[in-house]
């Protein structure tokens, strides 16, 4: 039986046999403006596929950690949906096409794994009106022997694949195996593509010949490119003659700490195994629990899973010793896990201890909610009362959705996401800021404020590494104040290296740049963006030397002399992983 150290190395193994190079993944928080997250193995590749970039081989392996937001609802529902997984490619950049990516994956599958042909199915893409049937990939799959009742004709919805809104896209044929009529639906014309657990689909090839722009329109790209990728889990499951993910080396180690736990309940535990999981690996990277972007992802998870424990009656301590299973888990491939495991679990608790504090007065008004509903014969959540358990409370508008539809309810979401913008309006009106927390009429020594938060940005950036994130700022005449992604407290030693390095950059007197430019210009010119949703399509970008670059709407002074001289007032907590600078300039 394969375990999952030898399948990853195995798939890797074979593709650098037919030529290919491997290449090692990059971070779930890769910087890609579309995107949160990378949530598939092309994603870090976009500018080799559209042409812009040379790779450094036309054939390329890796594997690639990858985390769906999409997917966390169905977690603990079926057999394979997953938050955090493993995805194993192959590319070709303008080399080998269709006969070539199909060959290879059949001949691993088959002569190099063991996989059974006849429980392999197909499925293609069907075509639409711009897009012809892709009957070229079909002759290809019954020249290879796979008969022509096991390949499935689907829409664009199942077979024309692209990661996110636009960017480079193309139709796809997917490889599935039948777990047996005794899994999922049991209906007599349950094929591939059915959302039961019976076709399990185990690999993607992804023919990219296409780009689809912001306004919808389909072009031609310059070269034809093969994505493909396999789940990690996926394959597991069907080496390891499981019926589910969570049966695998990758997940029963971590149940049966849970068990250990007294989580008895299988969904709560699919649900825990996985989003603590996922938490784990987005804490690694610097990812901390916030009420936007990225944070506002990892604060949804944990939250989910704090609340599977709560009504199984159990403590945030029971993820002590799951957490640490996944460590042993990826020990040998991605050692940062159990490196950094005081960090992850520190974080993790905490967020646990926050949401503990205001769950049972949450669900107590939650439920009360649900009685007047009934009695009123109604079946939706108000968007107010969605709101409340969100500002109140701090359950995330999915975690609310979720508890709704357990008891038959429905939550009115465009009246919730009304009443957050509500709140958004009366905050930013209350406190009057601009983009980096600058009053709207700023006097002079609040604009030299403004400018010495970037200063203090990349010096905090140049020296604990890049896994540094601003997460706020206040700025007046008197002080600055700002909040950054940083797991401990700053020594003495450490400030001082901060205060050095400001000055230093002071003493230089480096000009202050502004340019305006499109925000995808911005991004891609290395800008530093992390609260993306507030900007328009044209931004300002503020350029001190080669030492900060962020996009900012100002003011700003012109040369950083005009600072004089930085000086740290305070340093100290500002909740679970974040920390806070006060200081000043003369």
């Amino acid at each position: 039986m394969w375990n999952s150290f030898e399948i990853r190395k195995k798939f890797i193994d074979f593709f650098i046999g037919k030529d290919h190079i491997k290449i090692p993944g990059v971070p779930l928080t890769f910087n890609d403006p579309t995107l949160l997250f990378v949530s598939a193995g092309m994603v870090p590749f976009k500018s080799y596929i559209l042409g812009e970039k040379n790779p450094p081989h036309k054939r390329i392996v890796n594997y690639q950690k990858c985390f769906r937001t999409v997917d966390i609802e169905k977690v603990g529902q079926n057999s394979r949906s997953l938050t955090f997984f493993e995805m194993l490619g192959n590319w070709s950049f303008g080399d080998f096409w269709k006969k070539e990516a199909i060959s290879f994956a059949l001949e691993l599958l088959v002569d190099v794994f063991g996989i059974e042909k006849e429980k392999l199915f197909i499925t293609v893409f069907e075509g639409d009106r711009e897009i012809p049937q892709d009957k070229e990939t079909i002759e290809i799959w019954k020249k290879l022997g796979i008969e022509e009742r096991k390949i499935f004709k689907l829409s664009k919805e199942n077979n024309f694949w692209i990661a996110g809104n636009f960017g480079p896209c193309g139709p796809c044929t997917e490889i599935y195996y039948d777990l047996g009529a005794d899994v999922g639906c049991k209906r007599k014309e349950c094929q591939p593509g059915c959302d039961c657990d019976r076709f399990l689909e185990i690999w993607n090839l992804v023919f990219m010949e296409y780009y689809l722009d912001e306004k919808g329109k389909l072009t031609k790209l310059s070269q034809k490119n093969v994505d493909t990728g396999a789940g990690l889990e996926r394959l597991a499951l069907v080496l390891q003659r499981k019926k589910s993910v969570f049966e695998t080396d990758l997940f029963f180690p971590i149940i049966q700490e849970l068990k250990k736990e007294g989580l008895e309940d299988e969904k709560s535990q699919k649900i825990i195994a996985d989003h603590l999981k996922g938490a784990a690996f987005l804490i690694s990277e610097g990812v901390f629990p916030s009420n936007v972007e990225r944070g506002y992802v990892l604060r949804r998870i944990l939250r989910r899973a704090v609340k599977h424990l709560k009504m199984s009656g159990l403590s945030k301590e029971s993820l002590i010793s799951p957490l640490k299973k996944i460590g042993e888990i990826y020990e040998n491939v991605y050692p940062e896990i159990k490196q950094k495991e005081e960090e992850i679990l520190s974080v993790i608790l905490k967020e646990a201890e926050n949401f503990e504090k205001t769950l049972d007065k949450g669900l107590k008004k939650f439920y009360s909610e649900i009685e007047i509903l009934k009695n009123s014969e109604k079946r939706e959540i108000s968007g107010k009362v969605a709101f409340d358990l969100y500002q109140s409370y701090g359950f995330p508008l999915e975690l609310t959705e979720e508890l709704a539809k357990e008891k038959g309810f429905s939550v009115d979401k465009k009246a919730f996401e009304i009443e957050f913008e509500k709140h958004k309006e009366v905050s930013r009106g209350g406190a009057e800021k601009k983009f980096g927390g600058i009053g709207k009429t700023p006097d002079y020594q609040a604009i030299k404020h403004h400018t010495a938060t970037h200063l203090l940005h990349a010096a905090l950036r140049k020296i604990f590494g890049e896994k540094v994130r601003q997460m706020g700022s206040d700025i007046t005449s008197e002080r600055l104040r700002f909040d950054f992604s940083f797991d401990r407290k700053i020594t003495k030693e450490e400030l001082k290296q901060i205060e050095d390095l400001i000055n230093q950059k002071i003493q230089e007197d480096l000009e202050v740049k502004k340019e305006e430019m499109s925000l995808k210009e911005a991004l891609k010119s290395g800008a530093l963006a992390f609260f993306k949703e507030k900007y328009p399509e044209r931004v300002t970008v503020y350029t001190i030397d080669n030492f900060s670059k962020e996009i900012c709407a100002g003011p700003h002074v012109k040369r950083t002399s005009e600072l004089r001289k930085f000086k740290i007032l305070k340093e100290e907590s500002a909740g679970a992983g974040v920390r806070r600078i006060k200081a000043k300039v003369e």
